[in-house]
């Protein structure tokens, strides 16, 4: 990456499990807590399955390779206990907590039988009991549940385009439309709408989404306008900064973060102006001891704060607080 100046994180919290879980997932709730899955360390495997396809490339399987006990824990940043998970049957999952103490576990994928998909939604309640189970869509990218319990769901290129069956020989892909927001009983009630009806193009491949309250951000594939949708309305910017994988926002400000290359972390501030994001600042993010960020590190925007987790340490970097390190 060229010479930036840089941005330090704040540590937050670090986040450990019991003795002998190792973390499966975790995420970022609504109310800026993180929520994680964890199993004991010779049952994590189970929720990794993979399967080796044609020609070598390697893609996930839509289910575990075997169900195993989980646990859900809030971190606010001290942990607590959600919910003991018996027989999860999930791979590559996403975990979000919803109203009255309940649990929503989102696996990747889906496959398409005719004899009806893979259930790939699962949720529990604080007991660890069943209560709904229903199909996303197959090739979830993210998953972010608001306060009252309603579900964004994202998707990337396969679970848009199909794969696993869906649109050959099975219908067409449910996440199709790119973004879908879904009711709390798991519903569809609202979908992006066609290439027809906006100006910004179509989701190819939903790169990062950001829940502020009951407002969606995204930036997506391929020209990563900046697109709202507040009450059902759309409205964008674009945006000359590719590659972004979260942003947050906090009124006219945003930050993204992302890139190609030695260009992925590169935090790229600006306004929201006319249609059009307009660039005040490019930094490099850093730990707070100046350290690159290592490998692997996940980065989850809500509202105005973006949120970093790598290995067992949480992150956090607030657009309101924004000022290089020096």
């Amino acid at each position: 990456m060229r010479a930036l100046p840089a941005v330090r994180l704040r540590h937050h919290a670090v986040i450990t499990g019991r003795p002998g879980e190792e973390r499966v997932t975790a995420s970022i709730g609504p109310d800026g807590n993180l929520v994680a899955l964890w199993a004991a360390a010779q049952d994590r495997p189970a929720f990794s399955a993979t399967t080796t396809q044609a020609g070598g490339a390697r893609f996930p399987e839509p289910r575990a390779s075997r169900s195993a006990t989980a646990r859900v824990s809030i971190h606010a940043p001290e942990p607590a206990t959600a919910a003991e998970l018996p027989g999860l049957p999930l791979a590559h999952v996403t975990v979000q907590p919803l109203p009255q103490g309940r649990v929503l576990v989102v696996g990747a994928r889906s496959r398409w039988r005719p004899e009806g998909p893979d259930r790939n939604a699962i949720v529990y309640d604080a007991d660890g009991a069943v209560v709904a189970e229903e199909t996303l869509g197959d090739g979830i990218a993210h998953v972010f549940t608001t306060a009252s319990g309603r579900v964004w769901v994202a998707y990337f290129d396969e679970g848009i385009y199909g794969n696993f069956g869906w649109n050959s020989p099975g219908p067409a892909p449910i996440g199709d439309a790119g973004l879908v927001r879904f009711s709390p009983d798991l519903q569809e009630e609202w979908r992006f709408p066609s290439a027809r009806r906006r100006p910004w193009g179509p989701i190819h491949d939903c790169y990062a989404l950001n829940l502020a309250g009951d407002t969606a951000w995204t930036c997506y594939y391929t020209d990563f306008p900046i697109v709202r949708v507040h009450d059902g309305a759309l409205t964008g910017w674009s945006n000359d900064t590719i590659g972004i994988r979260a942003l947050a926002v906090d009124g006219t400000r945003a930050a993204l973060l992302g890139g190609y290359g030695a260009e992925r972390e590169q935090l790229t501030v600006g306004t929201l102006d006319d249609g059009a994001f307009r660039v005040v600042g490019r930094y490099r993010v850093v730990l707070p001891d100046g350290q690159p960020l290592p490998p692997r590190t996940r980065a989850f925007g809500r509202g105005a704060d973006l949120h970093l987790v790598s290995g067992d340490d949480w992150y956090r970097l607030d657009l309101d607080h924004l000022a290089p390190a020096g």
